[in-house]
């Protein structure tokens, strides 16, 4: 079944953009390291997957290339990469990466103008390596003109290269633009380091495919010798074996009631845009350990180029895949009980990464990497019958270019929790919760809908479909075709560097259709461009407990459309989104669709560094909007001191900073200093004992004496009593 096109809402209500905070990049959240006196409980547990690789941003690497962003711009390379910034070469020009830690392989993000395609040097410590990094526009530049209100986009596409070599943490990594490099210019986005294991061994017992002919090279069809072993297993309730090799499948499988594993999702690619596609499929399906890469090249929504197309059928399980060029990577109808979704990566879909088109019970999709997505990352569509008790969780979405980073479509007991989302681009949000129909039958939401500890990072974006400039929120609920009757429960979700607004009360059919019965209790908003809170239409909402800082316009907006009220009942321990904004319209306080420099948390995501470093505990982390992850310096050695550049001037007032949630109780002493060249610096706050004390959420704040001008901002640490190093994981700059 195809993936949906998107119709146009009827309403022209048009709210405009506002100010927008520069945010933070993302990286990997490494595991908590052996000064962590207590290990983080589950209950405040990092957001996003435990990933095998480090992702760093060109754009805070070496480069003699020209830095772009950030813009929020639709159809941009800028808007289009993560962080909102990336890094373009031309000629002899390069940027360099220091590895994080130690590391064989790297997956890069890149662009190049459309209908090119060619190579680009890589360097490790200064050695020119044999094999380049293969790069092509031929998956990028997708055009869906009968979505209204989208442009060209996904212009960014994704190519993997073993080094040959295993380096250390401190090698340097550098791409560059050689003479046999024509296809540029070429724009670098981000890469991800990994230390790639060797390809596993075959199972006992297992069939392989290569013995009943599959052929390694990719020059002949393997479909049916693919088959044949399946078949065979399936007798014996066997596995079937891909090994290490390049297969071609040119047909579809089925692989009902057996076990298939490949030798590693580096090594075992099955070449294939449609490999299984199943009505009725029988269940028991385990699939482990190998990539699919198809050769989809622009979306056509009559065509189900996607991995799986259907149902699996019950009780099935699909993990540690890696799934590229694709028009979606999961497309699931039917009988998909008790499913389990774990550990995979999709990249560079033109449509959604993987969609639960109704009826499924008690699926489980976590800790999953989902990056450049066509349209929704994760959804969930009730069509034809109920998706029931069924959960994402723990998974980290990164910049799809249309729609949104998770999506829930109608359905009954549903949960979204821990999941890390940013840089959303065009007509979504991070987290949409609708009873937009697409089609019929549809489910609305019912029961307990429940959505929790995420953490979203400069999500929202504009939709032309709603009338002239209409942004989407962070988060937004969404009455589109019938009123909200389930319990809507929103729970410590932490939303930072929103462009527009952080959470928004909609429908967006027009009719004023009722968003009811909503609760939002605890967690932050951490930098709005526009509001804290946007109410469109009618119904009742209930905050407590909720935190805002950085607010570029009001706290609240509230006008119902087309006629009626909202409600927004405000519990206890809410701070910092007192105002309402007066009247219905306003001037819009950006220019055109792209807004203009933020408030809020002003060194999420800029470029930071350090006097040292331990393992792959990298300065970058205490930028990365995630208080998971951590810098930490070189032991006994002091003192050790951490600079963010502000990229400008900023008035500052006031730093937070953080330990991971869960660590003990430690004081570190800490000066501040600040500086517009760069040279010389002036101190800001002498040097003094801060204290984290998980109690109070291991963070400490630092309220300089008066508001200084400046662009560069130091900590100095020479003691910390709780481990022989300097050590954080957020560092958070506030103008006041």
């Amino acid at each position: 079944m195809p993936a949906r096109p998107k119709p146009t809402r009827l309403a022209v209500m048009a709210v405009a953009a506002g100010a927008v905070v520069a945010g933070a990049g993302l990286s990997a959240i490494p595991a908590q390291s052996a000064q962590a006196t207590q290990a983080a409980p589950a209950a405040i547990q990092a957001a996003g997957a435990s990933l095998p690789f480090t992702i760093l941003e060109a754009e805070s690497s070496a480069t003699n290339g020209s830095k772009i962003g950030p813009s929020y711009s639709q159809g941009t390379l800028a808007a289009e990469a993560s962080n909102r910034q990336a890094v373009t070469l031309n000629g002899g020009q390069y940027v360099e990466f220091t590895a994080p830690g130690t590391t064989n392989a790297i997956n890069v993000a890149y662009s190049i103008p459309d209908g090119r395609t060619g190579t680009l040097s890589v360097y490790v410590n200064g050695q020119k390596l044999s094999q380049q990094l293969q790069v092509t526009s031929k998956y990028s530049y997708v055009d869906t003109g009968w979505i209204v209100g989208s442009r060209t986009h996904k212009l960014y596409d994704h190519a993997r290269l073993q080094l040959g070599q295993t380096v250390n943490a401190g090698a340097k990594i550098k791409l560059q633009v050689d003479g046999e490099n024509t296809a540029g210019p070429y724009t670098i986005d981000d890469v991800e380091f990994e230390n790639v294991a060797g390809p596993a061994g075959q199972p006992g017992g297992s069939i392989s495919i290569t013995d009943r002919g599959a052929d390694g090279s990719g020059t002949n069809d393997s479909t049916g010798a693919i088959q044949s072993a399946i078949d065979s297993a399936r007798g014996s309730g066997g596995t079937v074996w891909i090994p290490a090799g390049r297969f071609k499948v040119g047909g579809t499988i089925n692989p009902d009631g057996v076990t298939i594993r490949g030798a590693g999702r580096w090594h075992s690619t099955l070449l294939s845009s449609h490999l299984i596609d199943r009505t009725n499929g029988g269940g028991n399906v385990k699939l482990y350990d190998f990539a699919v890469i198809g050769e989809v090249t622009e979306r056509n929504d009559s065509s189900p180029d996607n991995f799986v197309n259907g149902q699996l059928g019950p009780n099935s399980i699909v993990s540690g895949l890696w799934l590229q060029h694709l028009k979606v990577g999961l497309w699931l109808t039917g009988n998909n009980d008790n499913l389990v979704v774990e550990n995979n990566r999709f990249y560079d879909m033109t449509a959604d990464g993987l969609n639960l088109n109704g009826t499924a019970y008690n699926v489980q999709v976590r800790n999953n990497f989902l990056r450049n997505q066509g349209d929704d990352a994760l959804a969930m569509w009730s069509l034809h019958a109920a998706n029931r008790n069924s959960t994402f969780a723990n998974n980290t979405i990164v910049q799809p270019n249309l729609a949104n980073g998770i999506a829930i479509y109608g359905g009954t007991d549903l949960t979204v929790r821990d999941n890390l989302i940013s840089d959303t681009n065009a007509l979504g949000g991070g987290i949409a919760i609708s009873n937009q129909s697409f089609g019929s039958p549809f489910y609305p939401l019912a029961g307990t809908i429940t959505v929790s500890g995420n953490t979203l990072v400069r999500t929202g974006a504009m939709n032309p479909n709603w009338g002239q400039n209409h942004p989407h929120g962070a988060i937004r609920v969404d009455a589109y075709d019938t009123q909200i009757n389930a319990q809507v429960r929103f729970t410590n979700n932490r939303l930072v560097a929103s462009p527009w607004s952080a959470y928004q009360f909609v429908d967006g059919g027009g009719a004023g259709r009722a968003v009811q019965n909503v609760s939002v209790d605890g967690g932050s908003i951490e930098g709005a461009g526009t509001f804290a809170f946007q109410a469109e239409t009618t119904g009742s909402a209930t905050i407590s407990n909720v935190a805002a800082s950085g607010i570029g316009r009001a706290g609240v907006y509230n006008c119902a459309y087309p006629s009626g009220s909202f409600a927004l009942n405000r519990g206890s321990g809410n701070s910092g989104w007192d105002s309402t904004w007066s009247g219905c319209n306003w001037v819009e306080p950006g220019s055109g669709t792209d807004p203009g420099q933020p408030t809020g948390n002003l060194a999420v995501g800029k470029s930071v560094t350090a006097t040292s470093t331990n393992q792959n505990y990298v300065a970058s982390n205490t930028v990365d909007g995630n208080s998971g992850s951590y810098w930490e310096s070189a032991n006994n050695s002091w003192p050790q001191s951490l600079t963010v550049d502000l990229g400008s001037k900023q008035n500052i007032k006031r730093l937070v900073l953080k330990l991971p949630p869960g660590w003990g109780t430690r004081t570190q002493t800490i000066a501040v200093l600040g500086s517009t060249n760069n040279s010389t610096y002036d101190q800001l706050a002498a040097a003094a004992g801060r204290t984290f004390d998980p109690a109070s959420g291991n963070a400490a704040t630092i309220t300089l004496p008066s508001t200084v001008n400046t662009r560069w901002v130091r900590l100095t640490i020479t003691t910390n009593n709780g481990w022989p190093a300097a050590q954080l994981s957020e560092y958070e700059v506030y103008a006041s």
